[in-house]
């Protein structure tokens, strides 16, 4: 029992330090398949859309 809790610890260890060194991009790569990330139209936004959102509502409310 004891060696399967050590071993377990152990292996959390391991996935933290994985998960902290971990690419975004070739994780998604590696996901979704071989293509550029780095460059439209697969890479990521300037803005996160949520002003466009607030934009949308405010209009949807009748203030614009």
């Amino acid at each position: 029992m004891r060696a399967w809790q050590e071993a377990g610890e152990e292996l959390e260890r391991l996935r933290r330090k994985e998960l902290r060194s971990l690419d975004g991009l070739r994780a998604i790569a590696l996901l979704c398949g071989p293509a550029d990330y780095t460059v439209a139209p697969r890479a990521p936004k300037p803005a996160s859309g949520l002003e466009e959102q607030q934009r949308w509502f405010k209009k949807a409310a009748g203030r614009d």
